[in-house]
């Protein structure tokens, strides 16, 4: 895993550090959710991704092509508005700061973890198939710039 690859998580979770006192601006124009829900949701996602890689089998691994991988990874871009996340990575109602944090500090331990994996290890992942470790930090850095352009545009108003 390249030191570039890791050194850009970790700027994203710092920027995301940087909002948690700003969870509770919104901008209907921009997005129904409030900041708040950005930053959850993009740690929930983050930790639950490390957790699938670090408990991979990288026998298990096998290579397929994935059309929306081939479009989407190279630009580093996901949509917006067209795919609802899945239940397990939905925010709850009510979004408290300390748990923002604690996700946060788990989500800069779990970077760590994936540091010595063999590069079959890899996360599933509902679209885009089986990808493999390299693959995995790719969406790990797309996902969450994702929804840090989201708290961002919330920002401009």
């Amino acid at each position: 895993m390249s030191n570039k690859k890791i050194k850009d998580l970790h700027a994203l979770l710092s920027e995301i550090e940087q909002h948690i006192p700003l969870k509770d601006q919104t901008n209907p124009k921009v997005t129904k959710s409030d900041i708040g829900w950005q930053l959850d949701h993009s740690l929930k996602v983050f930790n639950a991704v490390c957790e699938w890689t670090i408990k991979s089998n990288p026998a298990d691994y096998e290579r397929k092509f994935s059309f929306w991988r081939t479009v989407l990874f190279p630009i580093g871009y996901i949509p917006r508005g067209k795919v609802k996340a899945p239940k397990i990575v939905r925010p709850p109602n009510v979004i408290l700061d300390e748990d923002l944090k604690t996700q946060l500090q788990t989500a800069k331990n779990h970077i760590d973890a994936l540091k010595p994996l063999p590069e079959k290890a890899y996360f599933k992942h509902f679209i885009f198939g089986k990808l493999s470790k390299k693959q995995t930090l790719r969406f790990l850095e797309m996902h969450t710039n994702h929804h840090l352009k989201i708290v961002r545009d919330i920002l401009k108003a």
